[in-house]
């Protein structure tokens, strides 16, 4: 998986997403770091769609737990 995809929104984030996506749809996340934060959100609701904003020591400790 590489992170090769991205868009960058008003408000300065990068929205990155999986190169596994595709460009047909389909479920997917895209995430992008701000200042203290790494925010996530839902790829089909990016116009309106709500963002999860969680602090980066909890990302690290989310992407460690799921790579295993």
């Amino acid at each position: 998986m590489s992170i090769d995809q991205h868009v960058e929104q008003p408000g300065g984030l990068v929205w990155f997403k999986s190169s596994h996506s595709g460009t047909n749809g389909g479920d997917c996340v895209e995430v992008a770091v701000g200042p203290g934060a790494v925010c996530v959100r839902d790829s089909k609701a990016v116009a309106d769609g709500p963002v999860l904003r969680v602090g980066r020591d909890e990302w690290a400790a989310f992407v460690a737990l799921a790579a295993v």
